[in-house]
């Protein structure tokens, strides 16, 4: 059915009408009325932010810290911030003029494209991949150059499949692993691998690491501390997901002068800065937040265990994501689309999950179902899955 055209439509920027409507929170709008929902749907934790870290804030507000930051954001944070890239991952970043503090990694990622971005420049990433992928680089007027995935291979990428990608017009590669939506990640040597591609035909590489510290077999390499790739990587991160601090907004980028020059710029005349008690929180959370964070991925953990176990049982095939908080099972069984079984799912047995083609064409056959929600609420969400499968299994 055709849209009823509006006299205001010739307002609206051809950028705005090339992005589609965000998959997740369309999917989200049938929620509003709906009781006894259980919901696998939204990607953030169920944890409260500690309170030691919300109380930081709290005393900051009380005394009236409430004024402008520098743009770049308050100093001790891009300190702390250049500490915990050094400690964690062996890189270092100098904090006046290489790291950015942005509201959330939404903006910073944004920045990025619009920093570095001419019209028409292309920028490849993987399908299934985080619904604001392929928006940031429409919006900064560039082109999403797609590179398919599959559970065959765990969604990870190959290097040489991104290298067949590759044209004259191409100006970056985005990544983001553990990855939104399939909690895949990439083993050492395929950053490797990746990173030899990017240097060989002198990309630049955003590497989108929020769900970095949500890794759970192994250690989670950090692409811009491989070797020769620093002055090739944007490096985006926050304290979203690890701190159990979606709504504070905090995020970060660290790259070379040069682009965090150009980013800044761009957040100067848009943003300013992100929010003075939020960046007091986020410099909480690096000070003490240590062990929570701990005691959090423990618990996903265990979550993710369960979870992955009851897809493959009730007979919805699923891999095994080894980071972020996100099972990403198969319903071909069913023979319905994603869109149809998310949808039929939410009305007849009150699950919300997000139909896996949300991230991408990749996505179809799939579903996202987010662990971050207590084990209790994941058991009685597969006990109603199994009922639902059963009825509409093939």
């Amino acid at each position: 059915m055709t849209a009823k055209k509006s006299p205001l439509d010739k307002f609206i920027s051809k950028r705005a009408n090339n992005v589609s409507p965000s998959g997740i929170r369309k999917f989200f709008d049938l929620l509003q009325d709906m009781e006894n929902v259980i919901s696998l749907g939204v990607g953030e934790p169920d944890y409260a932010t500690p309170w030691h870290i919300s109380e930081a804030a709290v005393k900051s507000l009380e005394k009236g810290y409430t004024m402008y930051t520098s743009n770049s954001g308050i100093l001790e944070l891009r300190n702390l911030t250049s500490q915990y890239l050094k400690d964690k991952y062996g890189i270092s970043y100098k904090p006046e003029g290489e790291i950015l503090i942005t509201v959330g990694v939404s903006e910073a990622l944004d920045l990025a494209m619009r920093a570095i971005l001419n019209p028409g420049d292309e920028v490849i990433m993987t399908d299934p991949h985080y619904v604001a992928y392929d928006a940031s680089v429409i919006l900064a007027e560039g082109k999403p150059v797609m590179v398919r995935t599959s559970a065959k291979n765990n969604f990870a990428v190959e290097a040489k499949d991104i290298e067949a990608k590759i044209t004259a017009k191409t100006k970056a590669i985005l990544i983001g692993f553990p990855s939104n939506p399939t909690g895949a990640v990439m083993t050492r040597q395929k950053l490797l691998d990746l990173a030899a591609v990017a240097k060989k035909h002198n990309l630049m590489v955003i590497s989108d690491e929020i769900y970095a510290r949500l890794t759970y077999e192994g250690e989670h390499t950090c692409f811009a501390s491989l070797p020769g790739v620093k002055n090739n990587t944007i490096l985006l991160g926050g304290f979203s997901k690890a701190y159990a601090m979606t709504g504070w907004r905090v995020g970060y980028a660290v790259a070379p002068p040069e682009i965090i020059a150009a980013m800044t710029k761009i957040h100067q005349y848009t943003i300013m800065c992100a929010p003075t008690p939020a960046q007091v929180a986020a410099i909480e959370a690096l000070k003490t937040g240590e062990p929570d964070v701990v005691e959090m991925v423990e618990d996903y953990n265990r979550r993710r265990k369960v979870i992955v176990k009851g897809f493959n049982d009730i007979g919805l095939p699923c891999f095994e994501p080894k980071g972020a908080f996100y099972a990403f099972p198969s319903i071909t069984p069913t023979g319905m689309t994603s869109e149809r079984f998310s949808e039929a799912l939410l009305k007849e047995e009150k699950v919300a999950v997000v139909p896996g083609s949300a991230f991408g064409k990749c996505g179809e056959g799939f579903i996202r179902c987010c662990y971050a929600t207590s084990l209790a609420d994941i058991e009685e969400a597969l006990n109603r899955m199994e009922r639902f499968v059963k009825k509409h299994k093939k």
